[in-house]
């Protein structure tokens, strides 16, 4: 039986409700481009929301991190990944979910208890050591030179300087090879870590204070693929089940084998998978020179690249191909790529012709500049414009300039490539603090804005008005919706106007818990209808808005203040982008 399966099927038997893998692209959250965490869309309810479905729940979550992208490529990194978790909203504590883990661990998957060895929080000056956990592996059997006492840094969820709820968590560790040593070395690179238990108990206060959390939380996270390898005997995750039909695919398009091409394939089999999932995510991203699709359009060029390293015909339809491979092993567990089927391959075609463009034009931009050096050396600059501008890999800068008896500052082309990864990592770091405190009050006014907004558009320009995502941060909110043409300044002050005559109408927001079948009859509007569970919240403004959301909201639209407008552009083919503020 598939790990997902043997997940969900244990975790149930202990009284957890399975609820349905959110989107990919989170909805109503500051934090992120994607969700890039099991316990991030669950923010909500890990600050105190009632859960419809109860305290106990289990999923397994489509994740996308891009933050290292250009490690892809090695044994063990991952663009897109499943996140098995298992939480308690207020249940069970440390004591229980260490029990489930180890029950799991031994009893499910037959991994034997000398090959687990955990880390616990050692205690500091504001917070005392775990001993409950100590206490609770040792009742299981792990024995005191198998747990190792660890600073915040490696065993405190998110950090010691972040405000709001937090707490101390322990890590599960599988030595890989033989005979595990009796001491546990956290350094020794035999030792993977294969399972994170956070508990959530303390409360960081504005003061520096922690203080006990009136209802503790667990959250837990196993990486589906890593596990997968554990259990398969493998360092090398390309090698696992997980992957074995899509290699096999590139391939046979390639016809090429994997040993000795490793580098090119794993790019290309994480990569397509990545975009399949972002392009058959209800949100509609297309490749673009912004947020998710500037990721989007970059996973797929940098397929092309790599396609091209291994000799594949580009203009065949091998990017097809692998993506049928990919939907046909994932349909089973989301839906929604064999219903967007059409929907993906349009998607990676369509760049590839136009990478195929571009390309063609980074060429010509080489002869020009090329032609013009005086000296012998491709200067770092240049360089680095190939590759940020027409997706040139320095490998192929380096190759042209042979031809041209150039040299290239690859050194310098390195100092410049390294800066932008920080940049990058600095930016996807800003997205996601890790903590849950991105649902202040000021968020809260801007979530309830947003279904006003979506109802005065319908109102305004149409009824086949419907959200297509959001962006919620303290500063402002972004909304994006289908819509065919560009907003006139007449529609724009209509919608305006509309919002903030509500506003000013002092309507009450209420809140109820329903079937979902029972929500979408009477007329609940959502934007991801799989992503809910069969028990559904909907929250209704006066007779002006009734939808499907997980909050959190205001009691009365008369606490947003005024509606403005920013901005209304593009964001791609379709759908249309309003930023706006409320003052």
């Amino acid at each position: 039986m598939n790990l997902k399966d043997l997940y969900i099927n244990y975790f149930v038997s202990k009284g957890h409700k399975q609820i349905p893998s959110a989107p990919v692209v989170p909805e109503n959250d500051p934090s992120v481009l994607f969700n890039t965490a099991g316990m991030q869309p669950l923010i909500p309810y890990l600050t105190g929301q009632i859960h419809p479905y109860g305290t106990r729940l289990v999923d397994y979550q489509k994740c996308i991190r891009t933050n290292d992208l250009d490690s892809v490529g090695d044994e063990t990194h991952h663009t897109f990944f499943e996140m098995l978790g298992n939480w308690s909203l207020g249940d069970y504590f440390k004591k229980e979910s260490i029990g489930y883990s180890f029950e799991f661990l031994t009893s499910i998957l037959k991994i034997p208890v000398d090959k687990l060895a955990v880390t616990v929080f050692k205690g500091n000056d504001m917070v005392k050591r775990d001993d409950e956990s100590i206490e609770a592996w040792m009742s299981h059997g792990i024995p005191k030179e198998r747990i190792a006492l660890m600073g915040e840094d490696d065993n405190w969820w998110p950090n010691m300087e972040a405000t709001g709820p937090c707490g101390s968590d322990t890590e599960i560790f599988y030595y890989r090879g033989d005979n595990p040593p009796k001491v546990f070395d956290p350094k020794d690179e035999n030792w993977v870590e294969i399972w994170n238990n956070v508990f959530m108990e303390y409360n960081h206060n504005e003061d520096g204070t922690f203080t006990p959390l009136p209802k503790k939380n667990v959250d837990t996270g196993m990486g589906y693929e890593r596990v997968v390898a554990v259990l398969e005997g493998t360092r090398d995750n390309y090698k696992t089940s997980v992957w074995k039909n899509i290699i096999n695919t590139i391939c046979e398009v390639s016809g090429k084998p994997y040993e000795g091409n490793e580098k090119s394939i794993r790019i290309i089999a994480d990569h397509i998978r990545t975009s399949v999932f972002i392009s058959a995510d209800e949100s509609g991203i297309k490749p673009s020179n912004t947020d998710q699709g500037y990721i989007l359009r970059r996973l797929i060029r940098r397929s092309i690249r790599h396609a091209k390293n291994l000799g594949i015909d580009i203009n065949s339809d091998w990017e097809r191909k692998i993506a049928l491979c990919i939907i046909n092993e994932y349909k089973k567990y989301y839906s929604e790529l064999e219903k967007n089927k059409d929907v993906v391959l349009d998607v990676l075609t369509n760049e590839k012709i136009k990478f195929n463009r571009t390309l063609e034009k980074g060429l010509r931009e080489f002869e020009k500049i090329v032609n013009s050096i005086e000296g012998s050396i491709i200067d770092k600059n240049f360089a680095f414009r190939l590759y940020d501008t027409y997706g040139f890999p320095i490998e192929l800068t380096v190759e042209l300039g042979k031809e041209k008896g150039l040299e290239v500052d690859e050194e310098g082309f390195k100092e410049k490539f390294k800066a932008h990864q920080e940049l990058s990592r600095t930016a996807s770091a800003g997205k996601f603090k890790g903590g849950l405190s991105g649902n202040g009050l000021v968020e809260t006014k801007y979530h309830t804005a947003t279904h006003l907004l979506n109802a005065a558009l319908k109102e305004v320009v149409g009824p086949d008005v419907h959200q297509k995502g959001s962006n919620i941060t303290s500063e402002r909110m972004r909304f994006d919706f289908s819509c065919d043409h560009k907003l006139s300044d007449e529609e724009k002050t209509k919608v305006e106007d509309l919002v903030n005559k509500w506003i000013k109408e002092g309507i009450d927001v209420t809140v109820k818990e329903m079937p979902k079948e029972d929500a979408l009859k009477s007329g609940a509007e959502c934007m991801f209808i799989e992503k809910y569970p069969d028990i559904v919240t909907v929250y209704s403004i006066g007779n002006i808005s009734h939808e499907l959301c997980g909050g959190p909201h205001v009691k009365n639209t008369s606490e947003l203040g005024t509606f403005k407008i920013k901005k209304e552009e593009a964001s791609s083919a379709g759908v249309r982008r309003i930023k706006a503020v409320l003052e």
